[in-house]
């Protein structure tokens, strides 16, 4: 490998480390304020990089939300759906997803903030729209372990699967803003099993009864 292949290379790794620490930084600094008063400044003093630094590898704010949008997005489903693919049964998959998810989220208690923060603003901006894409392909994903569970005799044949699986974001968003309130977001894991139990009550297959 030729002298300026190599340069071209450490630079290229220096620019991708530099990208993945302001990322990082973003979802570690949402946590501790409200996203939309998040400035450049305080991102780029956070990484140890000037402004101006920091515009070269992220040409404008909307550049690294659409960035961070991004992160979050690979990172959530390859941790949450990768849980889930190790299960054969779409019961014990659903319920590792849900963990998953919670644990996640206790590990980046920005991320609720950040996403949030996205969908309420006007318009439909690529980080907003990733964020979307992202809930969208995660409701899907739900629907089809539920449906999967049908087939499989786990849950309750009949049941609405897309108000289901509404409800099972429903649940983790609620343990979210109740941790949120309480300002203790490691009561999240905890209170995690106990949550899913209650939901995974509304669609089990029952027992035939045996006095009919």
């Amino acid at each position: 490998m030729s002298e300026n292949s190599e340069t071209t290379k450490r630079a290229y790794h220096s620019t991708e480390h530099r990208q993945t620490a302001t990322i990082e930084a973003v979802v570690e600094l949402c946590a501790e304020q409200d996203p939309a008063t998040l400035t450049t400044a305080r991102i780029a003093n956070k990484v140890g990089l000037s402004q101006g630094a920091l515009f070269k590898h992220f040409p404008n704010k909307s550049r690294l939300w659409e960035s961070v949008a991004g992160w979050v997005s690979a990172q959530l489903t390859q941790q949450v759906f990768s849980a889930a693919d190790r299960h054969q049964l779409a019961d014990q998959a659903l319920e590792a997803m849900f963990l998953a998810h919670v644990g996640f989220i206790a590990r980046h208690p920005g991320i609720p903030r950040l996403m949030l923060g996205e969908l309420q603003k006007p318009g439909n901006g690529p980080a907003k729209a990733i964020i979307r894409q992202t809930l969208a392909r995660y409701r899907k994903k739900v629907t089809g372990l539920l449906e999967f569970g049908i087939q499989q005799g786990r849950i309750a044949p009949g049941i609405d699967t897309e108000a289901a699986s509404v409800l099972y974001l429903g649940a983790i968003q609620g343990l979210v803003v109740q941790a949120m309130v309480s300002g203790d977001m490691h009561t999240l894991e905890q209170a995690a099993p106990r949550i899913f139990k209650l939901y995974s009550a509304s669609f089990q297959e029952k027992p035939d009864d045996p006095a009919k």
